[in-house]
């Protein structure tokens, strides 16, 4: 295995898992889970050839750890991103650190600091802990800028806070009050 098909791969699981599961036929239980047989066989009939095999190595090559295999190893999910709604994952609350990260580009900054960050097409608005990982983020979208979010002010003040399996830190929105330009 390349990692280029690694790579692809990943996407594919990312887009199916996260997304549109309906596109190969896959259904999704509430917390995410897919039955990794269905997956194959959805995948193969849409010209995409996976195998028990190469989902594990996609998995374990996953820096970010976007996927979670379940412990009979017969189902996978994806960590969090999810848009399709039947997915609610149950994730558990967690009191943040002082600030966690947010990286974007920059050409999203003017409509950011006038509606805070919101959730959009996804479940939850994702943070991270280090600046580093939110660069990286917001590079993806363009020229990134990386926000500062007041988390452990908005907690005190009634907003949920997650976190996910991969340490992603997911909250359903960011109020302009608690965003600061970090870079």
């Amino acid at each position: 295995m390349n990692n280029k098909q690694l790579n692809e791969t990943s996407k594919f699981l990312s887009y199916i898992l996260r997304h549109e599961p309906q596109a190969i036929g896959l259904q999704l239980d509430t917390e995410g889970w897919a039955d990794i047989n269905a997956l194959i066989t959805g995948a193969a009939q849409e010209g995409r050839i996976l195998d028990q095999a190469l989902i594990q190595a996609v998995v374990n090559s996953s820096d970010k750890k976007r996927f979670t295999l379940s412990d009979d190893g017969l189902r996978i999910r994806a960590a969090q991103g999810h848009s399709a709604p039947e997915v609610n994952l149950q994730h558990i609350e967690k009191e943040p650190p002082e600030s966690l990260y947010h990286g974007t580009a920059t050409r999203f900054l003017e409509s950011i600091l006038q509606q805070g960050l919101i959730a959009g097409s996804r479940h939850h608005v994702h943070l991270s802990q280090e600046t580093q990982t939110a660069m990286a983020v917001g590079q993806r979208y363009g020229k990134p800028v990386v926000l500062e979010i007041k988390s452990l002010q908005m907690h005190q003040q009634g907003f949920k806070f997650f976190q996910a399996e991969n340490s992603v830190w997911l909250t359903e929105a960011v109020p302009i009050d608690f965003i600061s330009i970090k870079s």
